[in-house]
């Protein structure tokens, strides 16, 4: 019998780590430090450095991000055969201590082990996707991967409520490039030095004019990523979905952030292709406009989804870089 003061060893938690810095992040900046005890305790720390101040002025999306990278390293130790009890927001006196991970012998849930395959798989896709339609069944089980996480997944049902959601994502957007030191500051996250391991690639964006109709992409640098030579021969039958919590407070922004990599996982796990789109969500009108008219007015929506299947054709997609884990420790 196993004792249950048995705890992970370096290497263990250091492959755990090392796939939890894997998780999507807004513009790539990874705001997130950890930190190991000697009793093999986990703990998570917002980066206050890395923050978005201009795109993501309330801080949402940077605990987004860290709900995100917490949820995967959760996923990552029960694909080890370890499970974790979490702890958030152990410290009331630091608000950059987000959460308390304790690994536990415990069997971990069999459906959280299975999400552990996506992720060294998953990536952002934001070229256009195929004609086939996501099918309900599939639409459900990411739903439900949400709620796990104590978070709504709403998806945007029918062509006017899709037209709608897209007129209002390109009127943030244009809102957005209004915005003082809007265009210097996702120009530093888009013009990152080579090594540097965060920010976007020109690898990941798509190159030449979007298709009319299509969902807008954050205008980021000219991009290298090819679409399909087909892909605009049909409709994009993409669906969009909408995570919105019931609470609109720090809590609700890290719990969307799990769910975000919870249903990210699970898409990949089902070979569908995923885009997060965080922009729309920075503009308070148009989170607003989102909540009233979409999601409902006592819901708070975090994050737009796009999920479809890739077109048949296109090139396997290269990870986005990653800091070195070395550089996100904090020492003991």
């Amino acid at each position: 019998m196993i004792s249950s003061t048995v705890i992970p060893d370096e290497a263990t938690l250091d492959r755990a780590l090392r796939s939890a810095v894997r998780a999507p992040s807004v513009c790539n900046s990874q705001p997130w430090r950890w930190r190991i005890s000697t009793t093999s305790v986990v703990d998570l720390f917002a980066d206050p450095d890395r923050h978005l101040i201009v795109i993501d002025l309330d801080g949402r999306a940077l605990l987004l991000s860290c709900g995100a990278a917490l949820h995967h390293l959760v996923v990552a130790l029960a694909g080890l055969g370890w499970s974790a009890r979490i702890d958030r927001f152990p410290d009331p006196e630091n608000i950059h201590h987000l959460a308390r991970i304790q690994p536990s012998t415990a069997a971990p849930p069999p459906d959280m082990a299975a999400l552990a395959r996506a992720i060294p798989l998953r990536r952002t896709d934001r070229r256009r996707f195929s004609d086939e339609p996501v099918d309900e069944g599939l639409r459900m089980i990411l739903i439900e991967h949400a709620a796990d996480c104590q978070t709504g997944l709403h998806v945007v049902a029918g062509d006017a409520a899709r037209q709608r959601l897209i007129a209002m994502i390109t009127h943030s957007a244009s809102l957005q490039r209004q915005q003082m030191g809007y265009a210097a500051e996702l120009a530093r996250w888009t013009g990152r030095y080579a090594g540097a391991g965060d920010g976007i690639e020109s690898s990941t964006v798509t190159s030449g004019i979007d298709h009319p109709g299509e969902v807008p992409m954050r205008a980021f640098i000219q991009g290298r990523l090819a679409q399909s030579p087909h892909s605009f021969e049909h409709e994009d039958a993409s669906v969009l979905m909408v995570l919105a919590s019931q609470r609109d407070d720090r809590l609700g922004a890290l719990r969307a952030g799990e769910a975000t990599s919870a249903v990210l996982l699970a898409a990949t796990n089902m070979e569908l292709a995923t885009t997060p789109l965080s922009q729309p969500l920075e503009v308070a009108q148009t989170r607003a406009s989102i909540s009233a008219h979409l999601v409902g007015p006592q819901l708070f929506p975090q994050l737009v989804l796009r999920v479809g299947w890739t077109q048949p054709g296109c090139t396997a997609l290269t990870p986005t870089p990653r800091r070195h884990l070395d550089h996100v420790l904090l020492k003991r």
